[in-house]
């Protein structure tokens, strides 16, 4: 009886041990800074149990508000208050349990950058290059294959990881530098583990670490300070309204409405006109916020103010980090919008030129200038969001290049839907673009017809708005006989080793494919010093037989643009012109290199563009 009553003593001992043995599984954000606008910090602290701890912190400046908790035991939010005067150094988080430390957690807290909050954004004076991380460049085969993470490397599988990462990118500055681009929208760089398709990225499974086949976080703010040195900003592509199904807390949610429809799979109705419509049913309106895209991607809640706290603060963290110019925003109108107003207000505070473009895909410019800051809204809504995409331009674009002149068709769509400018607050803010990573090549899209692809060309690089070209654009990559994803984001040619064509030298590419390049270049070139393009207004004229001319204009410059989509060539009478042109006698003809007299009818052949350049 006594042996019996020593091991049940025992045993009980061995468990209280083994119970009060807690440890931190996760601590985010891991660190801070000192002298941000807004001082307020929420750390989320996961781990066994940890809820039973009693946190302590004894830093100058730094005040611990309240500790919240949840119904599972598992974490703990911990409210910081950070004062302007607050030192910068590291300090200890204490655990404490019954007056006695159980938990020391060191957490740093740096000083921001010298001109942190005053950074420049990227702006209409930039071009941004659109990349797919894992398609561009194998700058580091070793990363390849990372022990632990769910998905093998597969190049010749369209849906696989092919291997692309962050060093590629890193070896092929000097490339991106030469080609005219300004600025780099990295398609999502953090962790993906999840078992299948992980290599497009907008599946996270850790929100503060990049993916280890891409690099890692110190690389990632290398390649930002890299491309810096040479003038080129980096941007960050954010997912805020859903998570990866395999994202660590998907095992032990902070409470039961962190995700939407409490975890389990509900779609979306993808009806995004509902969250605008002044007659829509509340019911409607939940169906398509709250359902989630696919069941690969849990919808998040962030209604719940722990979630927000943590998506805003994730991404203050990673421009503070890693230096960015911008961010774009995947799937805007399917986050909360309350949400949205909030987290777009903090991050425009916190760095007002920062540039945030939100990703609208609809083709109606009022739905798409209903998020932009400023625009006038029936409802009251409030959005700090300066920049959307322009999906209605590129829709116009595509469908007006291959179509006849006639009412309302050909060059008119494109006339037409910037006529409904008015709806924006500010349409030059608008990131324009002739594809991305979720439709087919621009290529593709005209029907593999390179003159068409030219006019494209200098349309986007000279109408109002910030152009965003993607990568292998410029070689005419392309994805005939398919609409699939992983064939539209096909492996740029020479970024792995033994690469029968190399796309970065030039290397075996076809003749067209090259003059592609050289167009692209050239027209990048020219952008940089074309300040009217830049910040200049756009006056458009009405189409007239095919021929759409338009002209930009600053104090210092006035640049003139003839498109011309029909079967034979056209002429331009500069009569008709003559509020712009003015008295000017000639201008400079950028794609031939050469002066063209403005006295007299000008030719434009059929099915290309002219740009002309003349001194204000």
């Amino acid at each position: 009886m006594m042996v019996h009553r020593l091991l049940l003593t025992l045993a009980l001992l061995i468990a209280a041990q083994a119970h009060a043995a807690w440890r931190i599984e996760h601590l985010e954000p891991g660190s801070w800074w000192t002298g941000m606008r807004d001082g307020r910090l929420e750390i989320m602290v996961h781990g066994e149990r940890i809820a039973e701890l009693e946190p302590e912190i004894d830093h100058t400046g730094v005040t611990l508000e309240g500790v919240q908790r949840t119904e599972n035991p598992n974490y703990l939010f911990l409210e910081l208050d950070i004062a302007n005067d607050a030192e910068p150094g590291r300090f200890e988080i204490r655990f404490e349990r019954g007056g006695r430390t159980e938990l020391v957690q060191p957490y740093e807290l740096a000083a921001r950058a010298p001109g942190s909050a005053e950074r420049r954004g990227f702006d209409a004076s930039d071009v941004i290059y659109l990349i797919t991380p894992d398609r561009f460049a194998n700058g580091d085969p070793a990363n390849d294959r990372i022990e632990g993470l769910r998905e093998r490397p597969d190049r010749a599988a369209p849906f696989g990881r092919h291997g692309g990462d962050l060093q590629g990118i890193l070896d092929h500055l000097d490339y991106i530098e030469d080609m005219g681009y300004t600025e780099l929208w990295l398609n999502p760089v953090l962790e993906n583990d999840q078992p299948e398709q992980s290599y497009h990225g907008y599946a996270t499974t850790d929100f503060y670490a990049v993916d280890p086949r891409f690099g890692t976080n110190e690389l990632y703010r290398r390649l930002a300070n890299a491309a810096g040195e040479r003038g080129i900003g980096l941007i960050m592509d954010v997912i805020l309204n859903h998570c990866g199904s395999e994202h660590w807390w998907m095992d032990d949610l902070p409470s039961a409405d962190w995700i939407n429809h409490g975890g389990e799979f509900v779609g979306t109705t993808h009806e995004r006109f509902s969250i605008v419509d002044p007659h829509a049913a509340e019911s409607d309106v939940r169906r398509f916020a709250d359902g989630w895209f696919v069941s690969a991607m849990p919808d998040l809640n962030q209604r719940n103010p722990h979630v927000a706290a943590y998506l805003t603060q994730m991404s203050l963290w990673w421009v503070e980090y890693a230096g960015l110019s911008g961010i774009r925003v995947d799937t805007l109108p399917y986050s909360d919008k309350a949400f949205l107003t909030e987290w777009s207000r903090r991050l425009t505070t916190e760095y007002p030129d920062l540039n945030i473009v939100g990703e609208q895909w609809l083709m109606s410019p009022a739905m798409v200038a209903y998020w932009q800051r400023g625009a006038p809204r029936s409802d009251g809504y409030e959005s700090y969001f300066p920049s959307l995409t322009d999906f209605p331009l590129q829709d116009a674009v595509v469908r007006g290049l291959q179509e006849k002149a006639g009412w309302g068709t050909g060059l008119d769509r494109i006339y037409h839907v910037l006529a409904h400018d008015f709806l924006y607050a500010d349409p030059y803010n608008l990131v324009i673009f002739p594809d991305n990573h979720d439709m087919s090549r621009i290529y593709t899209q005209l029907g593999e017809r390179f003159d068409l692809y030219a006019m494209s060309l200098a349309f986007f690089l000279t109408t109002r708005g910030i152009p965003q070209l993607y990568y292998g654009d410029e070689i005419l990559m392309s994805n005939r006989g398919s609409d699939s994803h992983g064939v539209i984001r096909s492996d740029f040619p020479g970024g792995w080793r033994g690469d029968e064509v190399n796309g970065f030298t030039g290397d075996g590419l076809a003749p067209q494919r090259r003059e592609a390049q050289a167009l692209t270049r050239k027209l990048l070139s020219w952008r940089m010093q074309a300040t009217a393009v830049h910040d200049g207004k756009l006056t458009q004229f009405d189409p007239e037989d095919g021929l759409y001319v338009y002209f930009r204009q600053d104090d210092r410059q006035t640049v003139m643009v003839a498109l011309n989509n029909a079967d034979d060539a056209r002429t331009i009478d500069p009569a008709r012109f003559a509020e712009i042109i003015g008295g000017r006698e000639s201008a400079y003809d950028v794609l031939a290199d050469a002066q063209v007299a403005l006295t007299g009818e000008i030719t434009v052949p059929a099915h290309s563009a002219r740009i002309f350049e003349t001194a204000r």
